[in-house]
């Protein structure tokens, strides 16, 4: 199963909900793979990976494919194993961003598809980390993903971009990938005794979107296991947002 967390609006938590998500399927026993699409790297450095000049990374695989290496390597090179059972990384680097105009332009954004289909052998879940834009690993992203949850961190310009989203990702789902499912709205950075948060998720129901029934908790022990570089299911794993996760698993897990 191939899930992808996207929305092209920025700070929402993709990363830390792909990343959370794919430990908490590791730790379940899983062996699950984290494949890191930002060139930023925020998933790759919170699943504790370190880039080096010897490490193969998700650019690399794609500079294969349009030739620039000499020696072709399988799929699972790219894959760095983490120091947590089960959990695996196909980390970015910065290069991505370098690549992606000559990707975009012989137009390989099927390629993606085809390597996590070979690694689909391999591992039994993929999570796919994305960029915070609707650009070319994006649109790679939703063409190879089995599903794709959408986060929404409850402010206005969230709500306004919800619609424009799925407008991109129906053209992707009509085009590309028919089998493409929405498996739900991701509440995150959920306040209960907030006033806005319930205004806006009301509005998203009343448009019909399937939610998850599970919110995500805003709190600083996420931003502290960013900083240990261990996934919550890990680090704390009695910690309300760990089970909230969980939680939220067990919801993407019966769709």
């Amino acid at each position: 199963m191939k899930r992808v967390v996207f929305n092209q609006k920025g700070g929402v938590g993709k990363s830390t909900i792909s990343t959370n998500l794919a430990a908490e399927s590791a730790l379940r026993g899983y062996k699950t793979l984290l494949v890191d699409l930002d060139a930023q790297g925020n998933s790759t450095h919170y699943a504790g990976i370190d880039i080096n000049e010897d490490t193969l990374t998700v650019a690399d695989m794609f500079k294969q494919i349009v030739g620039w290496f000499s020696k072709p390597q399988p799929p699972t090179a790219f894959v760095q194993q983490t120091a947590f059972e089960n959990l695996y990384v196909l980390p970015a680097d910065p290069t991505l961003a370098t690549i992606e105009r000559e990707l975009e332009s012989r137009y390989k954004m099927f390629k993606l598809r085809e390597t996590l289909e070979a690694l689909s052998e391999e591992f039994e879940r993929i999570y796919i980390d994305t960029p915070p834009n609707f650009n070319f690993y994006s649109k790679a992203a939703l063409i190879a993903a089995d599903e794709f949850l959408v986060p929404f961190d409850c402010d206005h310009f969230s709500a306004q971009a919800i619609e424009r989203l799925l407008e991109n990702v129906m053209e992707i789902k009509e085009d590309h990938n028919q089998d493409l499912t929405l498996s739900g709205v991701v509440i995150n950075q959920y306040n209960a005794q907030a006033k806005l948060p319930s205004t806006l998720i009301g509005e998203l129901q009343e448009k019909g979107l399937p939610l998850f029934e599970t919110r995500l908790s805003s709190s600083v022990k996420v931003k502290e296991s960013h900083s240990h570089r261990t996934p919550l299911p890990f680090l704390m794993p009695s910690h309300k947002v760990t089970k909230q996760i969980a939680a939220l698993l067990d919801e993407v897990e019966q769709r």
